[in-house]
């Protein structure tokens, strides 16, 4: 891979993320609707198979994603998704 398909990579990556964590996107949705081909082309910056939630520092990378692109509707969004006092 190169430097431009690694970047575009990281930011469907990105994009992915914030989907999920909005929950405009379900995961089992995605194990069953999409076929192998995609699924190998779907990615995340974390597994959300290790543990139940996605952490509040899981959700600043993504939303610091985002601020860099200054997409800020989205970080507002994602704000609304930290856990409070964990």
């Amino acid at each position: 891979m190169d430097f431009l398909e690694d970047l575009e990579l990281y930011n469907r990556a990105m994009d992915n993320a914030y989907l999920v964590i909005t929950g405009k996107l379900e995961l089992n949705n995605i194990l069953v609707e999409l076929n192998d081909e995609d699924l190998e082309e779907f990615s995340l910056p974390f597994n959300p198979f290790l543990h139940e939630d996605i952490s509040n520092e899981e959700i600043d990378e993504v939303i610091e994603h985002f601020s860099g692109l200054e997409e800020y509707e989205k970080c507002a969004e994602l704000l609304k998704f930290k856990k409070v006092n964990v």
